[in-house]
């Protein structure tokens, strides 16, 4: 099924409905199908490839030039604005596309933008009077909706191959998952060109007919006061979101009472947080889990269901497995292994590396996360470390956010990193970075000896040292290979 003819059809149906509040407007929903027409208009003058670049922040805009061009029949590409410009020019250059939509400060901000051949800027067309009329054009389940280049925390940004299918598909799965009420809203904090952003929080409620609100760039006062002001009842967004909010001052539980379901996504949801949170908002996060690869969402712990760091249950039509990494036979429930996972929201593969999907896929189909998990008896599932993230101390396994979660719940840290560090005698050993919470000092020995207390021996850190700030890409994921840099002994290789 079309990605957009259901947007369509709910637009038609009640086209004064606020379909999206933004920074700068409202969008009824029929204004928004306007919108899209104008702009298709100037897409089919201008792109003469498959493809089409987006480059909108966050906003009621981004749905109306990515719905114009998946009119015209083209592959959208949402573009990561907060890349580096040799990284940005390098997806540009990956997709092949000509044409770019945007707005005039988004080029602003870029300050030098990558070559393309032509950008449409949004907030230079004429958008009175009637558009062109452009009849949308119908697409296959198989046919290609998104190419979604995933943020490069190891080598160059792959174009993850979204279809049609895969996005109605999980849309389907998440609504059949959570009741949605006739009187829901949405908080939209996540960038739109992230699967998270653009699934859960664009295409989801564009669908259902629910209102979105989104704000650009994430101010932690801000959001409170979006909070406020419209009253949400949904609310999804990454640890860090939830964490940098609690630094709002004047912020108290009355300001959360509207929220029904608070989701936590992108990157593990610490106990620290978690614990804060619900201390002092009295809201109860509760975590969700996918990949850009599955469309994204494939977990999400409901309300009422939640359990100490889990993720929640596989939702419909998503088949979850555990594997034993070195047999790749499946394992009992709580034993840990490789998460793999089958489901229409699964991607085709990675755009033109057919080696790379290839080796991400079993013989029976199923898509290797290189996440590691476990199931309880009850078939929910808890995330506890990365594959390639894992380091071998001495022949045992241990996955950084292990240490991780114990540091994070010293009262002196607000965010760690584990990496694993070279050793001559025992293959690895693990090595700490941390932020520490405002106002408290660093003392690496209390931190070592904090270790030793809840950690077995050779999980302890080799050494723990203070960064400003941990690399992170836009999505809040922390950049672990950028930190081996920062490894004792690394300047001299």
């Amino acid at each position: 099924m079309s990605v957009h003819w259901p947007i369509i059809r709910r637009c038609l149906a009640s086209p004064l409905r606020t379909a999206a509040v933004d920074d700068r407007r409202s969008y009824r929903a029929a204004e928004l199908l306007v919108a899209a027409l104008h702009v298709a208009g100037a897409i089919r003058a201008s792109c003469q490839t498959p493809t089409v670049g987006v480059m909108i922040p966050s906003s009621g805009a981004f749905p109306v030039a990515a719905l114009a061009g998946w009119m015209l029949g083209k592959v959208v590409v949402p573009l990561n604005f907060l890349l580096k410009p040799g990284e940005l020019q390098y997806v540009i250059d990956d997709c092949g596309t000509d044409t770019v939509v945007t707005v005039g400060p988004m080029l602003e901000h870029l300050g030098t933008p990558p070559n393309v051949g032509r950008w449409i800027k949004m907030d230079e067309l004429d958008f009175r009077g009637i558009p062109d009329p452009v009849w949308p054009r119908s697409a296959s389940d198989e046919d290609l909706a998104v190419l979604l280049y995933t943020s490069g925390t190891s080598g160059k940004p792959k174009g993850v191959m979204l279809t049609h299918g895969n996005l109605t598909a999980n849309v389907g799965q998440v609504t059949d998952w959570i009741d949605f009420q006739p009187a829901d809203s949405l908080l939209g904090v996540l960038p739109q060109f992230h699967s998270f952003g653009l699934t859960v929080l664009t295409l989801l409620p564009l669908m259902v007919g629910r209102k979105t609100i989104y704000s650009a760039r994430f101010v932690p006062s801000r959001i409170i006061k979006l909070i406020r002001e419209h009253r949400p009842t949904i609310l999804v967004a990454i640890p860090s979101m939830y964490n940098a909010l609690m630094t709002v001052k004047d912020a108290g539980p009355d300001d959360f009472r509207s929220l029904r379901v608070v989701v936590s996504g992108g990157e593990p949801l610490s106990e620290a947080v978690l614990t804060g949170f619900r201390e002092r908002f009295g809201v109860t996060i509760n975590e969700g889990y996918g990949l850009t690869e599955t469309s994204p969402v494939t977990n999400w712990c409901r309300p009422g269901e939640w359990r100490p760091r889990s993720v929640g249950m596989p939702l419909p039509r998503v088949v979850q497995r555990i594997v034993d990494p070195a047999t790749g036979r499946a394992v009992a429930p709580g034993e840990e292994g490789e998460i793999q996972i089958s489901g229409p929201n699964v991607m085709k593969g990675y755009y033109k590396l057919p080696e790379q999907t290839r080796d991400v896929f079993t013989p029976d189909g199923f898509f290797r996360t290189g996440d590691i998990g476990r199931f309880d008896h009850d078939g929910h599932l808890y995330i506890t470390g990365r594959l390639k993230e894992m380091i071998i101390v001495g022949g045992e396994n241990v996955f950084p956010r292990e240490i991780e979660e114990v540091l994070n719940q010293h009262p002196s840290v607000s965010a760690s990193a584990v990496i694993g560090m070279h050793d001559p005698m025992r293959g690895e050993l693990p090595f700490a970075f941390v932020e520490t919470a405002e106002g408290a000092e660093f003392h690496e020995k209390t931190l070592l000896s904090w270790c030793r207390e809840h950690l077995a021996g050779y999980k302890v850190p080799t050494g723990i040292v203070r960064v400003e700030a941990l690399p992170r890409n836009p999505t809040g994921k922390i950049m672990r290979r950028e930190l081996k840099a920062q490894l004792p002994g690394a300047e001299q290789g």
